[in-house]
């Protein structure tokens, strides 16, 4: 395996640190070679943790994009879980009373769902997650969950998120599941949507939404409709 730790790109607060968020990108099933800068999964988390950095500029938020070891899940060690805990330590460890929101895409999202049972994270943000059958729901109970899924996508079947929200649902403290009509797994045709939910979600769930009811109007659906809430 390459490296000893992740590589950490820190986007920083204006002012004191208040809370973070921790991007996490997407991977493959298996692969031991090293996540390089250029890597498209990492690539592509680097413009959403930007807008979320300008979303929350007001609000003492702090961005950092993690850039795994390598790019595969790799059962049964999970090096991308391993980085993601070594991350939350280090933040915690500079940060210890700021609550924390992960987003993640793809395998990001996985990685994302897996550690939310962290006692400082307060929700978890999962872009087109990969969550095959039997993916365990415990680790998001009492947390603020979004999932967004393209109905487009090819890579990973919508169904699978939709399996897992129906299950998580009951013991979180608030889940919503967008679906994105036109849109694939990279997210490319409609990078803005994408963006703003991460942008919603965020602020709604660290206490600073104002203007933007895109979040609101998501928790107040009733619960069979908050699932499937089309876009």
């Amino acid at each position: 395996m390459s490296g000893q730790e992740p590589a950490v790109r820190v986007l920083a607060a204006d002012g004191p640190v208040r809370a973070v968020v921790l991007v996490l990108h997407g991977g493959s099933e298996w692969g031991d070679r090293e996540v390089r800068p250029w890597r498209l999964a990492y690539l592509r988390m680097i413009p959403i943790g930007r807008a979320v950095r300008r979303a929350c500029r007001d609000h003492g938020v702090e961005v950092r994009l993690v850039r795994n070891r390598v790019h595969g899940w790799n059962p049964p060690k999970l090096p991308a879980v391993e980085d993601a805990r070594w991350a939350l330590e280090r933040i915690k460890a500079e940060h210890p009373d700021a609550p924390i929101v992960l987003v993640g895409h793809s395998m990001g999202g996985r990685v994302a769902l897996r550690v939310a049972d962290d006692p400082n994270v307060v929700g978890v943000c999962a872009l087109a997650p990969w969550t095959p059958d039997g993916e365990p729901v415990e680790p998001v109970r009492d947390r603020a969950v979004l999932i967004v899924h393209g109905l487009r996508d090819r890579m990973i079947d919508p169904g699978q998120s939709f399996d897992f929200a129906s299950r998580a649902e009951s013991d979180t403290s608030r889940l919503a599941r967008f679906e994105l009509a036109a849109e694939g797994h990279a997210m490319l045709a409609r990078a803005q949507v994408w963006t703003r939910l991460v942008c919603a979600f965020t602020l709604d769930v660290l206490g600073a939404a104002r203007e933007d009811k895109t979040m609101w109007s998501a928790w107040t659906k009733p619960s069979a409709d908050r699932l499937r809430i089309p876009l």
